[in-house]
């Protein structure tokens, strides 16, 4: 995206730096990072990261708007609304592909979104030993609004921590010594001194929440809730006399879970910008647009890209009996934005914005970001076996 630094990285890159940078994340958490990590970062210009943050701030303008509670009431399915929700959200994350629109001119487009924690504080940390072993200019960081690893971990353990003793607050998961997503896990450990538990681990007692920590009961006042709704509905077999989470304890939920739902797919539909790709809810449709190639459809109850129909036909949506449950959406045109080592096989890329936002603050603020490269059809693992220079990465953004 930033043609001199593109070809001084690229020029600087070997496989050995490559190779010594995984080494380094290993030895500090061994076997913890399950996927892909690319070979390069993004570097992204001022104009392109004013351009995402515009988009950004303009979905924020919805979220904060008084309509937006009622708007998203009925985002939440049957069975999966929790107790005491809590405003605001906490975390809200914000991916955006790097698009090429018809005039050929590069672009971010809103992919999805969500009202749920990203991985914060892996990457906080892993692109400081990226910078030890590969080239970062000096004027890039991976922080948005001023913000450094000092004041962004102070940030993101005050609100996780405040005024509570680390000992009653809990990351939840499902099973997260197996989860993909465990390194980030560790490294939150690291920052706040906050475990990760399975929800299996929970213990009840009336309105109230108890874990074992080195022996002792100890109560639970807040959760770092990491568990991703859907899953919890796929995997409650898995596990005997489970608690019920969505029932009301006297726990105070970061962010509560009900905001996975009000700030996700659902959500598409009542945006206008010019960097929002055009989404209407499928039952909704009154004539089904002519070109549908230029089309996807996605379930709005599903995470992780399942389900999603990238060659939609109409023969396709007759299938579909629960049509409320279903976004159609204006595909968009990636760009092969990084050039690699391999001749003619550039990569695409898709950055997540993700901000924090502090219980006494008027709107949130863009701390830090990830990004992900493909070759593939689609951004993530099964799209893109057997490539390099794909997997998970960072912006570095221009100062």
């Amino acid at each position: 995206m930033i043609p001199q630094v593109r070809r001084e990285y690229n020029k600087q890159f070997t496989e050995q730096a490559y190779s010594d940078f995984l080494n380094e994340l290993d030895e500090s958490y061994p076997g913890a990072i399950d996927f892909r990590l690319a070979e390069t970062p993004v570097f992204v210009d001022k104009a392109f990261k004013n351009k995402v943050l515009q988009a950004c701030e303009s979905i924020i303008d919805f979220i904060v708007d008084s309509a937006f509670m009622e708007l998203t009431k009925k985002s939440i399915p049957e069975g999966e609304r929790f107790a005491n929700e809590t405003s605001p959200c906490q975390m809200l994350v914000f991916d955006f592909g790097i698009c090429e629109n018809k005039n050929g001119e590069i672009e971010p487009m809103l992919i999805e979104m969500q009202g749920f924690p990203s991985m914060y504080a892996f990457h906080a940390w892993f692109p400081e030993i990226m910078r030890k072993h590969l080239y970062v200019p000096e004027n890039f960081t991976q922080y948005l609004n001023g913000y450094t690893k000092e004041s962004f971990v102070n940030e993101f353990k005050k609100i996780l921590v405040d005024n509570i003793s680390v000992e009653n607050v809990v990351l939840l998961e499902i099973k997260p010594h197996e989860q993909k997503t465990r390194i980030d896990f560790y490294c939150t450990e690291a920052y706040t001194g906050i475990k990760p538990i399975c929800i299996s681990e929970l213990i009840q007692d009336g309105r109230q929440l108890f874990y074992m920590r080195d022996g002792k009961k100890t109560l639970i006042k807040r959760i770092y809730n990491r568990i991703i709704t859907d899953e919890l509905r796929a995997r409650r077999h898995e596990f005997d006399n489970m608690v019920d989470i969505t029932q009301d304890f006297d726990v105070e939920w970061i962010p509560h879970p009900n905001w996975f739902y009000r700030v996700s797919k659902y959500t598409l539909p009542f945006l206008r910008h010019e960097y929002v790709p055009q989404t209407f809810f499928l039952n909704e449709i009154k004539q089904l647009p002519a070109d549908l190639e230029n089309y996807v459809l996605k379930p709005l109850f599903s995470f992780a890209g399942q389900g999603v129909v990238i060659d939609v036909t109409a023969e396709e949506i007759e299938k579909i009996n629960d049509t409320e449950n279903w976004i159609l959406q204006r595909k968009v045109q990636y760009a092969n934005i990084i050039k690699t080592p391999e001749e003619n096989d550039p990569a695409k890329a898709e950055i997540r914005i993700m901000y924090l936002w502090n219980k006494d603050w008027s709107r949130p603020r863009a701390v830090l970001n990830l990004a992900r490269l493909s070759k593939g059809k689609m951004i993530g693992t099964r799209y893109n076996k057997n490539k390099t220079w794909v997997g998970g990465s960072v912006c570095f953004f221009e100062e």
